[in-house]
């Protein structure tokens, strides 16, 4: 969530007033008249002194703090999912939408990272420089007691490691949560931001994920799930459909026709499969 801030703050989108111009580019300031300089816009001729800006900010060296219109790909204590650049002796430094990287050191890695992969990453400040860095040791970040949700509740969702049990999610952007393979019915990959559904709570404090409401009326029952599973082995299409006969359905799935019928109707009415003439597609 953006942050327009009357103070400045660094790691964030603030909502700053130019108040002069040098060849360096504008300086804006917050209500304090704390300034920061935005170098060298390429929309410079656009700008005027008195102008509101919605810019980021950060430290861009031991002494220098910095302000971007640009917007990072993650916000000062946020997750994200991130690319690594390059690796060197300082750790790794990972593409965040701005024109220098953002580094993970080699303290706040979980396993040593590789150029080219993906992680995912939480942004906090670096208590020696000041400057801010990533982190990939997710459990420091998370809370896993005082929960605030219950079962039922919409939530957001950071996807971000595919496991055998399921996908691992970032759950508000403060919990983890874990989505079972059996209540996956639909395309979904790591990086994706989706909403989802509190199945339960556990002592853990881990949370399970559902990708449809909870309670919803035949949301995905029995049936359905052999004809998601048998649409999963046949790269997501089947040739049958309400005009099939029922010993087609009966040989292919095991169902009656007549159970055929009402699962795909279910499964067509919440936008997970697709009718066509010649058969059903997984969307």
């Amino acid at each position: 969530m953006h942050t327009f801030a009357a103070l400045m703050e660094i790691g964030k989108i603030n909502k700053l007033k130019i108040v002069r111009e040098t060849d360096l580019g504008c300086y804006l300031a917050d209500d304090t008249n704390k300034e920061v300089l935005l170098q060298n816009s390429k929309a410079k001729e656009d700008l005027n002194i008195g102008d509101d800006l919605d810019v980021f900010v950060y430290k861009q060296s031991e002494d220098q703090i910095v302000a971007t219109r640009k917007k990072p790909y993650i916000l000062f204590e946020e997750f994200a999912y991130l690319k690594v650049k390059k690796v060197n002796e300082y750790g790794a430094f990972l593409d965040w939408g701005l024109s220098t990287d953002l580094l993970v050191p080699f303290k706040e890695q979980t396993a040593k990272m590789v150029e080219e992969n993906w992680y995912l990453i939480f942004l906090f400040t670096d208590e020696r420089t000041g400057r801010l860095i990533g982190s990939n040791k997710i459990n420091d970040f998370v809370f896993f007691d005082k929960i605030d949700l219950k079962t039922g509740d919409e939530v957001d969702l950071l996807l971000y490691n595919l496991t055998d049990l399921g996908v691992n999610t970032i759950v508000n952007n403060k919990y983890k949560g874990l989505i079972f393979q059996s209540d996956i019915h639909k395309n979904i990959h790591p990086g994706d931001k989706i909403k989802g559904y509190v199945r339960q709570v556990r002592e853990d404090g881990k949370i399970d994920i559902a990708l449809e409401p909870i309670g919803y009326k035949d949301s995905i029952d029995k049936n359905s799930n052999i004809i998601l599973s048998s649409l999963k082995e046949n790269d997501g299409f089947l040739e049958l459909n309400d005009k099939s006969s029922p010993d087609d359905i009966k040989y292919a799935l095991g169902l009656s026709k007549k159970a055929f019928k009402k699962s795909i109707g279910n499964l067509y009415k919440q936008k997970i499969i697709e009718l066509y003439k010649d058969g059903i597609k997984l969307l």
